[in-house]
């Protein structure tokens, strides 16, 4: 064995290996590698030599793990023999595993990648630009990106529903602007009122000054990530900081505000191959190109709740997705 290879070993188990701690420090159990058995659907059998396979991962979040349960079974429709190492506990763990080679295929958004993996400082708010960035810049590092789908899991700010009439009929957010000062009432998580990108700008992007004479702290409520959904549905703010594809979206009865600057940075989600895996398996991309188009916001939300309150398995919401939209049939 030549010794970088023996090193690659040694760095795929570090990091495997600090995965398997974070899990079991969380509280959690490592992901089964379970999927239901799967027909070709639209996705067909490639032409593939005997014996081919792929490796396929994800981080450990809900949305990552019904994504990676996608890809998985979409593999194995179109013939592959499949390694799941979906559920990595964390972005760069799961990031390792691609640039290593360990992994071949995973989803990635393109503003975590842009500013996290790849050290920009500053996101772009247009989708299409920020993907072209990405998918440039990421080509050094032997990553192919896909085209993007069309969801984009980014910060936005939301109301109750309820409550859309009596604010004017709000439903993007330049229309802050119009309103009494004493409805500009904010929830939001600690990390976001902090952010370089976060709550002080966004404010003085959308025309608003924070502090007095404009937005007051005492109108800008603290909640953990989870209450700030429960407490703009329940009115304790008008406006609660959200992710675009969080199920508690919908089940809450919120409304989410248009971005009509274009202040958030675009996550639109992709799938990622290794640019030696993809030059191996060309196919891959057909298999990819017809799911990313139903990749929605609001699919996602619909399976993420379905996971996150219906307690559904990961594997079983993706089967589901799969099913229905014809990519595969049951066996």
């Amino acid at each position: 064995m030549s010794k970088s290879a023996f090193r690659r070993i040694l760095s795929t188990t570090a990091v495997i290996a600090a995965g398997m701690v974070a899990l079991t420090g969380c509280g959690l159990q490592p992901a089964t590698a379970y999927v239901p058995e799967v027909a070709p659907g639209s996705i067909e059998p490639l032409d593939l030599p005997d014996g081919a396979s792929i490796t396929i991962t994800s981080k450990n979040f809900t949305e990552q793990l019904i994504l990676g349960k996608i890809a998985v079974i979409a593999a194995k429709a179109a013939g592959f023999d499949v390694t799941d190492m979906t559920n990595i506990p964390g972005s760069q763990p799961a990031r390792e595993l691609m640039l290593s080679g360990t992994a071949d295929m995973t989803w990635e958004y393109t503003g975590t990648a842009w500013l996290t993996y790849l050290g920009q400082t500053e996101g772009i708010p247009d989708p299409t630009d920020q993907y072209e960035a990405v998918r440039d810049l990421d080509a050094t590092n032997n990553l192919s990106w896909l085209e993007p789908a069309p969801l984009n899991n980014t910060y936005a700010m939301a109301v109750r529903s309820e409550a859309v009439e009596g604010l004017g009929g709000i439903s993007k957010m330049s229309e802050f602007l119009a309103l009494p000062a004493a409805d500009l009432t904010f929830c939001v998580e600690p990390e976001f009122n902090s952010r370089a990108d976060g709550m002080t700008p966004m404010l003085e992007a959308y025309g608003l000054v924070r502090g007095d004479g404009g937005v007051p702290e005492s109108a800008i409520n603290i909640f953990d990530t989870g209450a700030v959904y429960t407490a703009t549905a329940r009115g304790t703010c008008n406006f609660g900081e959200v992710f675009t594809t969080d199920g508690r979206i919908d089940s809450l009865g919120l409304t989410v505000l248009e971005d009509d600057l274009a202040f958030f940075p675009a996550y639109n989600v992709a799938a990622v191959i290794g640019t030696e895996t993809l030059d191996l398996y060309p196919g891959l991309a057909d298999v990819f190109a017809q799911i990313s188009p139903d990749i929605t916001e609001e699919k996602l939300r619909e399976l993420n709740l379905r996971v996150d309150e219906g307690g559904e398995e990961p594997a079983d919401v993706a089967f589901d997705f799969m099913i229905e939209a014809g990519f595969i049939t049951a066996p």
